[in-house]
């Protein structure tokens, strides 16, 4: 039976799925997996009405074949829930998916630091991989990097970096507007890659896949300046647009 209670339910039930794909599912590798749960879904409605033809036998065949696979689902989404959960005590992931805007001044300086450094490194062709943490499982960054917690400074940066160091190789984690750490490991990408992407690009491709940081990449080779998100790559040629993407991540 029809009731406005029912209706706002599915709603909510609707609404609840929504920010779940964008913010977890949507532009990741593992957007292919929700197709086959339209598909599960489509066989559990399907068993229904093949319930109400009378084709009682193949309606339970299709009913439980559903249950199986329903349970299924729980394993093979384990990362996206494990990320779920974290969003539900995280206040800035829920800011940032309900477009809160937050006081930018304090965090201009340090935008300006990484700026000017990632455009020096470009110019001068040093490889570097800074990772602007978003909802991160703890597994997907090796953390046997060193710990730094420190203020951002191109310095800094362009000290971590320059290629006789033994942190250059490794990954520079921002997180709370500091530089928590440096020569993180980051997961590699599966996906076959251009032949132009080098290890760099690969790891920075592989943790946007599993989590919704962001990664910015210089090449070594080329001084192209690229971010990743969300399991692709964009690339910069224009510092001014550099600096605002930057800002919408650094400010979210």
């Amino acid at each position: 039976m029809f009731s406005w209670i029912n209706l706002a339910q599915i709603l909510i039930i609707v609404i609840v799925l929504l920010v779940f794909y964008r913010t977890f599912i949507k532009n990741t590798s593992s957007e292919r997996l929700v197709r086959g749960l339209l598909g599960l879904a489509l066989l559990w409605g399907a068993s229904f009405f093949l319930s109400w033809a009378n084709l009682d036998l193949l309606a339970g065949f299709l009913h439980w074949t559903a249950l199986f696979l329903s349970i299924s689902v729980i394993v093979i989404f384990q990362p996206e829930l494990r990320k779920f959960m974290a969003l539900m005590g995280n206040i800035d992931e829920w800011r940032r998916i309900f477009k809160y805007t937050p006081d930018k001044s304090r965090n201009t300086k340090s935008l300006d630091a990484i700026v000017s450094a990632v455009e020096y490194m470009s110019a001068k062709h040093t490889g570097a991989l800074i990772v602007f943490m978003g909802t991160l499982e703890e597994s997907a960054i090796d953390k046997t990097g060193v710990v730094v917690d420190a203020e951002i400074s191109s310095e800094l940066l362009l000290t971590i970096f320059f290629n006789k160091t033994p942190l250059h190789d490794g990954a520079v984690i921002i997180e709370k507007n500091r530089i928590a750490y440096a020569g993180g490991i980051l997961p590699l990408s599966k996906n076959n890659l251009n032949w132009k992407y080098g290890t760099r690009h690969r790891a920075a491709l592989g943790l946007t896949e599993v989590s919704s940081a962001t990664v910015l990449v210089v090449s070594e080779e080329s001084g192209d300046i690229s971010i990743a998100e969300k399991g692709k790559f964009t690339k910069y040629d224009d510092i001014k647009k550099l600096r605002a993407k930057l800002e919408k991540v650094m400010f979210k």
